[in-house]
């Protein structure tokens, strides 16, 4: 692939680590989503009645009753965005950062390729592949629907939380490529991006369990993916607006301090 076409180049160099990712978020979702079944025995409900309050909140499991609300709960709501958010992380981070501090960043400029142009056709093949991961997955889902019964999910449903799961995903890619793009520096970018993510998970259930700190929920990235339960009722306009806007701000911030710095390989 040349490196005159730095999105298609992107893709083709990234295509065994998107199918590894691939495999492994639909792999875990899956499996989680498989278990609804033994959720509704009256075992399994004794069991997790018996767990305190703040812990199933820590962890996102405030609804599992319901197909929706454990899917969103159980699948949606933990270990599926966070496999995301590293995936997100670790490719933002490589897509200036890495190949900077690899020496390579110098090599591949010296072809026609300007600077604002490969940032931003690196970020939207990054893009490309998150939208096709949470794509596969609703589609798994959709495909499990009728031998696990998620009564009262529909495909639209799974739709609307794929595409709140495909720009949350998205925010911490610009996050990282936008670290990545203003400093050159790979272990400072990945270190930073992924304290923010722990950060933002934990404003969006531990911190409000604290009545004075409840307002940190409304600023983390978690909550506008997950706010307004788009599993049960739909896209949020709010939360998705807010991770697109984010998005947008940090693409632009990175882009425009790339094109103007010193390149540190």
């Amino acid at each position: 692939m040349s490196p005159r076409d730095p999105f298609g180049k992107a893709l083709f160099d990234a295509r065994r680590s998107l199918l590894g990712w691939t495999v492994a978020v639909l792999a875990v979702g899956a499996m989680y989503a498989s278990f609804w079944p033994t959720i509704q025995t009256p075992e399994m409900t004794r069991a997790l009645a018996a767990y305190p309050k703040g812990v199933m909140e820590a962890f996102n499991y405030t609804d599992l009753t319901s197909a929706a609300g454990y899917l969103g709960s159980a699948v949606y709501g933990l270990l599926v965005p966070l496999l995301l958010v590293v995936f997100a992380v670790s490719a933002g981070t490589r897509a200036v950062a890495g190949d900077e501090e690899a020496g390579t960043l110098d090599l591949t400029l010296a072809h026609p390729v300007g600077r604002a142009r490969l940032a931003l056709h690196r970020f939207a093949a990054l893009a490309v592949a998150i939208v096709v991961i949470t794509a596969l997955l609703g589609l798994v889902m959709v495909g499990l629907s009728g031998p696990v019964d998620f009564a009262g999910v529909s495909p639209a449903e799974f739709a609307a939380v794929s595409l709140h799961l495909a720009l949350f995903g998205t925010t911490f890619a610009a996050l990282a490529f936008a670290l990545g793009a203003a400093t050159g520096r790979r272990a400072f970018t990945l270190a930073v991006s992924a304290g923010v993510a722990v950060l933002a998970y934990l404003a969006n259930s531990v911190l409000p369990q604290v009545e004075a700190l409840a307002w940190t929920r409304r600023l983390s990235p978690f909550h506008w993916y997950l706010g307004g339960d788009p599993l049960a009722h739909g896209p949020q306009p709010t939360g998705l607006l807010l991770l697109l806007a984010t998005t947008a701000v940090l693409v632009a911030a990175g882009t425009w301090t790339f094109t103007r710095r010193d390149l540190t390989s």
